[in-house]
């Protein structure tokens, strides 16, 4: 199966495209292959990105990643972030996001919403 991925800030250098900031990419994944294989593909380390959408939804943010067994399908359009990339903390509540997502901030202690970000088990 094809993936649509695109990587942002330094992340553009996963996709051979070191400077410009921006990457997209054409990733084929086996069939079942998850985020997690995503980035063993890249290899990415997951700490390495931020703010993660899989088709327009929230999926991930730092330190609340709950989307590493998340299954991708074909056709799927996934966005890695780096950290340096920022997104308004009043846009999460509301935001469209998975369903994994919405749960972890659910049973997050501050809801996912914080002024820095440390790893939490990542």
């Amino acid at each position: 199966m094809d993936i649509d991925l695109h990587l942002y800030g330094s992340l553009a250098r996963y996709a051979d495209n070191p400077g410009y900031g921006y990457a997209n990419k054409k990733i084929t994944l086996e069939e079942q292959g998850t985020i997690k294989d995503l980035l063993a593909e890249l290899k990415l380390p997951t700490e390495q990105r931020g703010i993660t959408f899989i088709n327009g939804n929230l999926s991930a943010m730092p330190g609340l990643q709950p989307d590493m067994d998340t299954r991708l399908s074909d056709g799927d359009r996934v966005a890695f972030f780096d950290l340096r990339s920022m997104w308004p903390f009043q846009y999460r509540n509301g935001a469209a996001m998975t369903a994994a997502m919405r749960q972890a901030m659910e049973q997050d202690q501050d809801r996912g919403l914080h002024h820095s970000y440390e790893k939490k088990g990542l």
